[in-house]
């Protein structure tokens, strides 16, 4: 189970630095379309927005990960069955939580494409459209890695023999 527990972790951490990075890109590419006055800079809300929302997820999924590993490590060690019972409530709350993030992530790929099918004449809109688009795949995607890593890792949380 240690390994488990270590490769889930590992893989958690090092998707957080692709959620900050991919949040400072956002971020960096919406200071660009401004400060150029691109046509599309209206993306930049999109960008900024759900950047600023990767960031603080992403730093708070690396900053909290070692200790987190810390006090699991040693609770499977000292009482696995507690383990067993806490762990599995916790993941399968992450897990409902997916539902409801692929959910949202899907809504605002379908209302971008929607925004740049049919409002393409209109700068601001279709700019919104592009941002949603791309920060929604891209985040989408990382949920949805996350979400089978999260799946093995409860599946072997669950196979903890008390």
């Amino acid at each position: 189970m240690i390994d488990n527990m270590n490769s889930y972790f590992v893989a958690e951490k090092q998707e957080s630095v692709l959620f900050i990075a991919v949040g400072l890109l956002a971020l960096a590419i919406s200071v660009w379309l401004w400060v150029n006055g691109h046509r599309l800079k209206s993306m930049a809300y999109p960008l900024v927005f759900i950047g600023l929302m990767q960031i603080v997820v992403g730093g708070t999924v690396y900053l909290r990960t070692d200790s987190q590993v810390s006090t699991l490590s040693a609770q499977l060690q000292l009482n696995p069955s507690v383990l067993k019972a806490e762990e599995t409530t916790r993941m399968q709350t992450v897990m409902k939580n997916f539902s409801i993030y692929k959910v949202i992530e899907m809504l605002f790929l379908i209302i971008g494409v929607g925004m740049i099918a049919f409002l393409q004449r209109h700068e601001m809109a279709a700019g919104i459209g592009v941002g949603l688009v791309l920060q929604a795949a891209i985040t989408l995607t990382l949920d949805l890695f996350a979400e089978a890593r999260g799946a093995d890792y409860l599946s072997a949380v669950q196979r903890i023999a008390i």
